[in-house]
């Protein structure tokens, strides 16, 4: 039996602001800081051990894996950053509260951007400043590849690329691995591993700073899964990602 932990990220400043985040590189709150903390706490309780870690090139993902770890004395492990795992990319919704963007495009449409599998947000156009290529982070990325805008359906594609050809193998080999990202590319991650439907998809609330834990069998289907923790944070904490009027991405 193989062992992965996926954890998202603590609350984010825009999280608590009620912005569309996307790939807009802001730091946790306190209030996440502690839910990363805590994390890491409830992990080393229950005395799991990690080999390798991966997450995002964002900030929020990065230190929320950096608590976690240091929590449980594992910031020596080998750490892979990659740009696959980062949170869907929002376009040019990005910046924007979901009260500003209702009233420029009206609510249905909002929420068909935010909660289908396959609709597009709007595009940002390459001049704009929020265009990837204009930071650091990915000056040597293939332009082909960053997006100008993303769907759930865009998100999985690139983060099924690199579950398979580098944490599956890692897994297979017998590591314990630990994922810390988004949302949107945490849930492209279950969707496949839990070969669940577009529609099926829709429904799944992923709360922040709550480890899930998969057991995997040799050819990596899950036998079983939890999270950590309880039951009653738990239920609260994924009311609170799936509240209509609460943006946490």
């Amino acid at each position: 039996m193989h062992k992965l932990v996926l954890i998202r990220h603590g609350e984010s400043e825009w999280n608590k602001a009620n912005l569309f985040t996307g790939w807009t590189d802001v730091d946790l709150t306190d209030k996440g800081i502690q839910e990363a903390q805590h994390a890491g706490s409830l992990l080393q309780e229950e005395q799991f051990v990690f080999d390798i870690a991966y997450t995002s090139y964002l900030k929020r993902a990065i230190k929320t894996l950096d608590y976690v770890l240091e929590e449980m004395d594992l910031l020596w492990i080998p750490v892979y950053k990659t740009w696959q795992l980062n949170e869907r990319h929002y376009g040019s919704l990005q910046g924007l509260s979901k009260k500003t963007t209702a009233e420029l495009y009206g609510e249905e449409q909002v929420k068909l951007w935010r909660r289908s599998y396959d609709v597009l947000p709007p595009a940002l156009t390459k001049d704009d400043e929020r265009y990837p290529k204009h930071d650091l982070k990915y000056r040597n990325m293939d332009e082909k590849l960053i997006p100008l805008s993303e769907s759930l359906k865009e998100t999985i594609v690139r983060v099924k690329d690199y579950w398979d050809r580098e944490i599956a193998p890692q897994i297979m080999s017998g590591k314990n691995v630990i994922i810390a990202a988004h949302g949107n590319s945490l849930r492209s991650l279950i969707m496949f591993l839990d070969n669940l439907s577009p529609k099926e998809i829709i429904d799944l609330n992923l709360p922040t700073g709550i480890p899930l834990v998969y057991n995997l069998d040799d050819q990596l289907y899950p036998i079983e899964k939890y999270y950590l923790g309880s039951e009653k944070h738990i239920e609260r904490k994924i009311k609170q990602v799936a509240e209509p009027d609460n943006i946490m991405e």
